[in-house]
């Protein structure tokens, strides 16, 4: 039988039914795209290599563990895998590059904070934006409102309680319990937020 012309779904069927073969025909076909992907965000055909690498890997590991929703998108999720991938490497160099004073001579503009804003800085600051809105959804409604007005749209207190129609006191209370409930949630979820 001919897997190559099964689709993505068929071949992951297969893939969990036990046949090998399966996985190697859709890594062969998505492979080029995942390294490029990649390859785009890095710029540096060596680590987007490797990072490929640990995504196929985390690909097939994932399988392993039934961690795959059947959504019909099997090329997105693999570029979701390599996107996190990338996101950890951007931060595991980042990490390892930071400039302590001693190093610096205590010369401060040789700190990496005043360097200009590199794509990784980029990559993870809009992953960590997408972690905390999607934690910010998950607040009781006053307080998704009141965090929504003041960080994302910029509204001082006494707009919020005016727009609210309630006191600033009030407004100031909902902000308090929402950040104390997003730290619990970023404890409870575990991420790790730069």
């Amino acid at each position: 039988m001919n897997l190559k012309s099964h689709s993505d779904q068929a071949l992951i069927g297969s893939y969990i039914s036990g046949n090998k073969e399966a996985i190697s025909i859709l890594i062969e076909r998505h492979r080029k795209r995942i390294v490029d992907y990649i390859y785009m965000m890095v710029k540096d055909r060596d680590v987007a290599d490797d990072i490929s690498q640990e995504t196929l890997i985390k690909v097939i590991r994932f399988l392993d563990e039934g961690r795959y929703a059947e959504s019909g998108k099997f090329l997105s999720w693999m570029l979701r895998i390599a996107h996190n991938q990338v996101i950890d490497y951007f931060r595991q160099t980042k990490q390892q590059n930071q400039i302590t004073e001693s190093d610096a001579g205590y010369d401060i503009l040789n700190h990496r904070r005043f360097s200009d804003h590199t794509i990784e800085d980029t990559l993870i600051n809009t992953q960590t934006h997408s972690d905390i809105r999607s934690l910010v959804d998950l607040l009781p409604d006053e307080q998704r409102d009141v965090v929504l007005m003041r960080y994302f749209n910029g509204l001082s207190f006494r707009e919020i309680a005016e727009q609210t129609d309630v006191s600033i006191n009030t407004a100031l209370g909902r902000m308090r319990y929402a950040l104390i409930n997003l730290r619990k949630l970023i404890r409870e979820k575990q991420l790790a937020l730069v």
